[in-house]
């Protein structure tokens, strides 16, 4: 073997093992979140509470995360936030079971999927003792303590309700949903299909998911206006199926033909609704959510009764309401959905 071919046999290997060694590391830090560190940090607050979310690095659950930090700070607890770095739904229930292994006091988590979900917060609840409250998605026939969030079905049925007003009852719609598993997004699309069910003018063409990512939500409206010139609206349910659909449309020069109605106001929505490109979104109130499950985390901890369900509230903005919305709306306080 020549000292060229032996030198890049060399680089070769060692490149190789610098690589997995990277993946190693970083394998390393997607599995395991951050999770606790239990007994070191339990010294320093009155409870150690653990927040387990979709995504990580979405902006919507960063206002959760916003509102659950605050309470936290307010009420002297401990408060995790960890889950996977991209919506992955095994990612997501592994995070819950190490969660529940390092024994911390209480459990702040979606229930996506009740095939998946419910047998899992049922193990958490009755194996480990330990308290579960679900936020922004319910898995209701859990042994769930209490749901803090979104009445998801309702919300559909307010952007369908939103859509028939807005255009005159006659449309064509693409909806984009996050996927098709989760309880909010099944429930949010089912929302919208009941309410224009009746009304002749209105035809549901395709529905696609986005798998809870900007680049998804894109090539799915990409897909549908190539495959479906004849849409003329678009209902996108999760906070960044919105935003990605304006993109497409703008690229597509359909701003002035096309509807839109989208969740949340996140940032990049409300830039949208003033541009016109967004004609409506439906707000929720993520910070609420997760404020509000931390303050009836103690309150079961300190053994005060807490309502089962507590839905923080909805309602549909346009580009006329702008002026009127809340700070809270945008992650910013908290209103009375919150029970006291």
């Amino acid at each position: 073997m020549g000292r060229l071919t032996k030198t890049a046999y060399t680089l070769g290997i060692l490149c190789f093992l610098i690589s997995c060694s990277f993946a190693v590391f970083y394998g390393h830090k997607i599995f395991t979140h951050d999770l606790p560190k239990a007994k070191k940090i339990v010294e320093k607050g009155r409870y150690h509470f653990v927040l387990v979310t979709e995504e990580m690095d979405n902006e919507y659950w960063r206002l959760v995360e916003k509102g659950a930090k605050a309470a936290a700070k307010k009420y002297g607890v401990i408060l995790e936030y960890v889950g996977p770095k991209q919506a992955n739904i095994d990612e997501h229930l592994k995070t819950i079971e190490m969660a529940a292994a390092s024994k911390v006091d209480g459990i702040m988590t979606q229930g996506l999927s009740n095939k998946q979900f419910t047998p899992l917060i049922n193990h958490v609840v009755l194996s480990y003792g330990i308290p579960v409250i679900t936020v922004d998605t319910d898995t209701t026939n859990s042994h769930r303590i209490a749901y803090i969030g979104t009445d998801n079905y309702h919300a559909g049925y307010l952007a369908g309700k939103a859509l028939i007003a807005d255009t005159k009852g006659k449309a064509n719609v693409a909806i984009i949903t996050g996927n098709f598993y989760a309880n909010h997004m099944i429930q949010r699309v089912q929302g919208f299909k009941d309410a224009v069910k009746n009304v002749n003018g209105i035809h549901i063409v395709a529905i696609e998911e986005s798998h809870i990512s900007r680049i998804r939500a894109a090539e799915k409206a990409y897909q549908i206006l190539q495959e479906h010139p004849e849409v003329n609206a678009f209902y996108g349910t999760s906070a960044l199926d919105g935003i990605s659909i304006a993109k497409v449309v703008e690229l597509k020069k359909r701003e002035k033909d096309m509807y839109i109605i989208g969740f949340d106001v996140l940032p990049e929505t409300i830039a949208n609704i003033r541009k016109g490109i967004i004609n409506a979104t439906v707000v929720q109130h993520p910070y609420e959510m997760g404020y509000g499950s931390v303050k009836m985390m103690v309150e079961l901890m300190e053994k005060k009764h807490i309502p089962s369900i507590v839905h923080t509230g909805t309602q549909v903005i346009r580009k006329k309401d702008l002026s009127d919305l809340h700070p809270n709306r945008m992650g910013e306080g908290k209103n009375n959905a919150i029970p006291n």
